[in-house]
């Protein structure tokens, strides 16, 4: 992982939720960065990650690579979302309070 992406990860962003697949009975976890690269080497079952960041944040930390950027943080439309409801997901944004 590049030492932005983790920088960014370590210092200012919060990992705020996994959504795993049907079988678990948990909705969501807080995950920490050696998490989210063990999900990003599982071939098997790709995680799709999602920056809920604004655009001046974006700018100023960067984004993981392979993020898809939802339009804003209070919602966004479900077309963005893997059609595999099995596809574990991962959204992150800033925690600046």
């Amino acid at each position: 992982m590049q030492a932005l992406t983790r920088r960014l990860l370590m210092g200012t962003l919060l990992l705020s939720a996994i959504a795993l697949g049907a079988e678990s009975k948990e909705k969501f976890k807080l995950i920490q960065v050696t998490d989210l690269e063990t999900l990003q080497k599982d071939t098997q079952h790709p995680v799709a990650i999602f920056d809920a960041n604004d655009p001046q944040f974006r700018a100023k930390n960067g984004i993981i690579p392979g993020a898809t950027l939802l339009a804003s943080s209070q919602g966004y439309d479900l077309k963005v979302l893997p059609a595999d409801k099995s596809t574990p997901l991962v959204f992150y944004c800033s925690n600046t309070k």
